[in-house]
């Protein structure tokens, strides 16, 4: 690292305040916040949805207009390659254009919203670096190449081709990330930028964004939530709490002296792994600040609620002058499991491994290829269209970008009651009453059911995404990556509040996630997947304390931990490729055989290609 505390830095936030005007007048989004950049040095921004980092981050970028805010102080100084220095608060917007993409870098936090869909992956790679470094197209398209091949994605070459729609949400995100470092810039600015990427392509990204930030001495501003992310990456760390910057320091000094009692509590919502180690049942975390409540374990029942057998999904690959099948995506295959009643079973693995296929396919979101799906003794294989829809009172599901699964034009109060019009199970003062015992249910404050999806916070977003699921009282929900993209804290009170749910209303979960130390938390059964198949299936004791296949101990591997002195090395992640899901169509799969460890602990025998 260039610690030279003389350099100047390449970037110095003064005094800032940002402002936004609402119908209700100007609320500050950030107040008189002031922190430098250098060159070589990761400054991690940390802090709950709603504090301001982002906020911080767009007005370097000058975006935080196009969102409605307003500098109305400080400056924003900016040290150029071989410019002089500017004051990006003043710049007019078309020396901004030169600046964005090209000096300054950005990755955005949701990965679907941040890429055209319109646009081939190669297209949207290649059009900064021929605006701003003026290459050919064959230059262009090469190092499009050369940036997906660093960031991981496996056959490149056809994922250029692609549409952002087509890749799974990890790959969406390493081709942001990619596309920041195009035109390698002076300043990365990453705002979440591996939210919603696997403990394994995460701890990839983050040794990636280290390496490249020592080969190229480029400065780091990394936005996050994720207490053991900041413990990997940073050198010095700004705690943001409400607009205002509450302690700033060395990445030793805030975790282990820190000062501000909000630095305190976000410490200690931190799900550390290992923390249910001998525990045989899932239990709400202990926060700070909450009355002393009585931490109770979730037995659940041992009444079976769904049962999965021999599950597989495939989709179509099309090509050729008629766009005929070529081949299959094996998104998921011969995927066997139950869930109890009141019982928690996650699926984990990376981003491409099937898990989210596996839970659209339960709901017949998705139409799987052939098994069996039953749950409250309905066969949800053999049901018609009409008799799905009644079927699906029992089941909902809470999906990873709150964002995108909000309708923008609507009133919260009108999206959370909206499964209630649409089955007409409540009427009137009822069904109001319901509504706002829902959005007290989630912990929301009742004004928020006038406000629309772009007024709330992530964490607040998927609290109404909870409430929305819950209105018609299923017996499953299906969580996809529901708490990824939410603050520590905000999601060890949204965890607390699944498991209270969970205990109080019997509900089961089928917990989609690849955040380790929360699957930890929550479950009663995990399953890890690989390649659509379940490579390991067993108790959380199981799996967590005796991981036997070898592509289970390479996750546990990999999870950060939340303390500055036990940073990951990079040649410590030895992944293999991911190998390719899809084959061509006379490709037959081998079939499915488990080793039985333990009572109820299976690990794959057949060849994963692990």
């Amino acid at each position: 690292m260039l610690d030279d505390s003389t350099s100047t830095p390449i970037a110095q936030i003064q005094e800032l305040r940002v402002e936004f005007q609402t119908q209700d007048g100007p609320v500050v989004g950030v107040e008189n916040v002031s922190f430098d950049i250098k060159s070589g040095e990761t400054v991690c921004v940390v802090g709950e949805s709603g504090s301001g980092k982002s906020v911080s981050s767009l007005s370097l970028m000058r975006l935080v207009e196009f969102g409605g805010g307003k500098i109305t102080g400080g400056r924003l100084l900016f040290e150029r390659q071989n410019n002089p220095a500017v004051d990006l608060a003043q710049t007019n917007q078309d020396l901004m254009r030169e600046i964005r993409g090209n000096e300054i870098g950005m990755i955005f936090q949701e990965p679907m919203t941040a890429l055209n869909p319109v646009f081939t992956v190669g297209r949207q790679l290649t059009e900064g670096l021929r605006l701003h470094k003026g290459m050919t197209k064959a230059e262009a398209e090469a190092r499009a190449l050369e940036l997906l091949t660093q960031v991981r994605i496996p056959q490149p070459d056809q994922r250029l081709k692609q549409y952002p729609h087509e890749l799974s949400g990890g790959m969406r995100q390493r081709v942001v990330i990619a596309m920041a470092l195009a035109c390698s810039p002076r300043l990365l600015i990453a705002d979440e930028p591996t939210t919603a990427l696997d403990v394994t392509i995460q701890a990839e990204i983050l040794a990636l964004i280290d390496r490249l930030k020592r080969e190229t001495g480029t400065a780091v501003m990394f936005i996050t939530h994720d207490m053991a992310v900041v413990a990997q990456m940073a050198d010095r760390v700004v705690v943001m709490f409400r607009g205002n910057k509450v302690e700033e320091g060395t990445v030793e000094e805030i975790f282990e002296n820190p000062q501000h009692p909000y630095t305190k509590a976000l410490l200690a919502a931190v799900p550390k792994l290992g923390e249910m180690t001998g525990k045989a049942y899932p239990e709400p975390m202990k926060l700070l600040g909450t009355k002393d409540k009585e931490i109770v374990p979730i037995k659940g029942t041992t009444e079976t609620l769904l049962t999965v057998k021999n599950l597989t999904t495939r989709f179509p690959v099309k090509g050729g002058f008629f766009r005929r099948t070529i081949a299959n995506v094996h998104a998921v295959e011969d995927l066997s499991f139950s869930i109890n009643k009141g019982q928690t079973l996650s699926l984990v693995g990376e981003s491409g491994c099937g898990k989210s296929t596996a839970g659209r396919s339960i709901l017949r979101l998705v139409e799987p290829l052939s098994g069996e799906i039953e749950i409250a003794g309905k066969d949800i294989m053999a049901l018609n269209t009409r008799d799905l829809r009644e079927a699906r009172l029992d089941m909902q599901m809470i999906f990873q970008d709150p964002f995108a699964s909000l309708n923008p034009q609507m009133q919260l109060s009108d999206q959370v009651a909206e499964p209630i019009h649409n089955f007409g199970t409540l009427k009137g003062a009822e069904l109001t009453k319901r509504i706002e015992m829902l959005f007290d249910r989630v912990e929301l404050p009742r004004s928020f059911m006038r406000r629309f999806p772009h007024e709330l916070s992530g964490g607040q977003r998927q609290r109404v995404a909870i409430a929305r699921a819950l209105a018609l009282n299923p017996k499953l929900i299906i969580a996809d990556e529901a708490v990824s993209a939410l603050d520590v804290s905000v999601q060890a009170q949204v965890v607390n509040l699944m498991l209270e749910l969970q205990q109080e209303l019997e509900l089961s979960f089928l917990f989609i996630s690849h955040d380790m130390a929360v699957v930890e938390r929550v479950s009663h059964q995990v399953g890890v997947m690989y390649l659509g198949r379940i490579v390991e299936l067993g108790s959380r004791q199981q799996v967590f304390e005796n991981p036997q296949h070898p592509y289970t101990q390479a996750l546990m591997k990999a999870v950060p931990i939340a303390d500055p002195r036990k940073r990951k090395k990079e040649s410590e992640l030895n992944f293999k490729p991911i190998p390719s899901p899809i084959h061509p169509i006379s490709y037959s799969p081998e079939p499915t055989v488990y080793k039985t460890v333990s009572p109820g602990h299976q690990v794959l025998l057949t060849d994963s290609g692990y």
